[in-house]
């Protein structure tokens, strides 16, 4: 067997994204935000059906859910590979337009359901941190009390996801290992299969069960995504380059100078030692006015 990898956001959208891909959806945000009991999700209404890209580099990353427990939730899915610049704000100008967009101007603001910006990245966003999930809430800044969890941004960091398959020791676990290890397994994991979900998520996963149409779209989306990392791996090379050759010479020009008012210093040293002079009568002997 040999599957696609689901950090693509082609690749994303359609395993989760796909009609009947329903219960997967479920399970597996249920898991990834730690839902149960009367929280638990028990429907999902996709409020901006999944479609192919059709034109390379350009895309439509977001899934967009309505998800239906005791209290009604919107949750915005993204998966997003590159580390561009200013994505975090990218992220938060989703969730605050998804907030607002759910009334008119003259609306009852109750009627607002809480957003959630669930955001699965293929890089470190946050370095001050191991946790590979991380939740941000408004809240107060010295006592940290909630001031509102209508609007929250939940990251996970698959990078700093490091357990084995042997480690996973719950359906939370088994979702971020099927998200970064699954294009890279040649079977389903018995402790995987059990679940139906899992099952499900793996057959549209399987290259067996995609179109050529769509294998070549994802082909030229990965080699797009692998062009984008390497300019920016590029970029990053140039610029400590260039850094590193502008350091060379800023020391050499300020090796120069600091070597020449030593020798300046030593002159005037000399010279106030052999006439017993001033250093100002020694300076301007030498005609320096700077020592």
């Amino acid at each position: 067997m040999k599957f696609i990898s689901p950090r693509t956001d082609f690749a994303f959208k359609k395993i989760f994204g796909s009609n009947g891909s329903k219960n997967i959806l479920i399970s597996f945000l249920n898991a990834i935000l730690d839902f149960k009991g009367d929280s638990a999700i028990i429907d999902v209404n996709i409020l901006d059906p999944w479609q192919a890209p059709k034109i390379q580099g350009l895309k439509d990353t977001y899934l967009d859910v309505t998800v239906h427990t005791k209290c009604n939730k919107e949750i915005i899915i993204e998966m997003q590979v590159l580390n561009v610049e200013s994505f975090e704000k990218r992220v938060l100008y989703n969730a605050a337009k998804s907030y607002s967009n759910q009334i008119n101007r003259a609306d009852d603001y109750a009627q607002l359901n809480p957003v959630i910006a669930l955001t699965i990245v293929d890089f470190e966003m946050f370095k001050n941190t191991k946790n590979y999930i991380n939740c941000f809430l408004l809240k107060e800044r010295s006592t940290l009390f909630n001031y509102s969890e209508d609007l929250q941004m939940i990251f996970v960091e698959l990078p700093k996801f490091n357990k084995k398959l042997k480690d996973l020791k719950n359906i939370q676990d088994k979702w971020i290992f099927f998200l970064k290890e699954s294009d890279n397994l040649a079977v389903i994991p018995d402790t995987l299969k059990k679940e139906k979900a899992f099952s499900e998520a793996f057959y549209i996963a399987e290259t067996s069960h995609i179109s050529e149409e769509e294998l070549d779209l994802l082909e030229r989306k990965q080699i797009f995504i692998a062009d984008q990392r390497n300019a920016i791996l590029k970029g990053r090379k140039d610029g400590i380059e260039e850094g590193i050759k502008q350091g060379i010479e800023q020391g050499i020009e300020q090796g120069i100078e600091q070597g020449r008012k030593a020798a300046m210093e030593i002159a005037v040293r000399n010279l106030m030692k052999k006439q017993k002079i001033t250093k100002i009568e020694a300076q301007k002997i030498l005609g320096i006015d700077f020592l």
